[in-house]
């Protein structure tokens, strides 16, 4: 994604759902990071504005793509703390074992390359006890819902730049090393029927 696509993002693509309640939705999913908190996938830092004012002594943002990053960087007097950019993708995290408190992703997974891998990569950087906050658009429970996904899934993949619309993001988490503690599914707000349902939860490493 060039400048004008990440610009493209926030305005249009995001926009009126951010409006709608979107943007509620992310103050929900991150009110408990507090401590080091990592976030993947960060894009253009929507979620900056919605993490806690207290509790967060250090904040790491990743994000692969260049353009997203300068406007991460642009947004960072949104953030609780000075924000940390690092140039790197859920798969493969430069950073030490057992290194933060929380990881937090909102709408990373239907994105990863591989799903199972970043959440083994969360997991390892994670502190036994830490938490995980997702805030994801998965496959619908319904059936019918379901196979209208999977029929448009190939086609919403091209036209959104890598989406995957029908991932048991769920199902993925609970066989990963972590551990849900709550996942709860509503409607991703002014969004297409094939990304409505919303996950929104939170996993943790428990000590071994």
């Amino acid at each position: 994604m060039n400048r004008v696509g990440a610009l493209l993002y926030d305005r249009f693509l995001m926009g009126a759902s951010q409006q709608a309640g979107l943007a509620d939705k992310r103050r929900e999913a991150l009110a408990a990071a507090s401590g080091e908190v990592l976030e993947i996938g960060a894009g253009t830092g929507l979620n900056l504005a919605a993490y806690p004012r207290e509790g967060i002594t250090r904040l790491v943002c990743t994000e692969p793509n260049a353009a997203m990053s300068r406007q991460l960087e642009a947004r960072g007097a949104e953030a609780p703390v000075a924000v940390e950019v690092v140039a790197a993708s859920a798969e493969q995290l430069p950073f030490e074992d057992s290194s933060f408190d929380f990881v937090t992703g909102t709408l990373v997974l239907c994105e990863a390359d591989s799903p199972p891998a970043a959440l083994a990569e969360i997991a390892r950087v994670l502190r036994p006890g830490g938490h995980y906050l997702f805030l994801e658009h998965v496959r619908s429970a319904d059936h019918d819902h379901a196979r209208m996904q999977d029929r448009w899934a190939p086609i919403w993949r091209r036209v959104s730049g890598g989406c995957n619309c029908n991932r048991d993001t769920l199902a993925t988490i609970k066989a990963s090393p972590l551990t849900v503690e709550e996942a709860q599914v509503g409607r991703f707000p002014k969004a297409p029927k094939i990304v409505k349902p919303l996950l929104i939860g939170s996993a943790v490493l428990v000590a071994s």
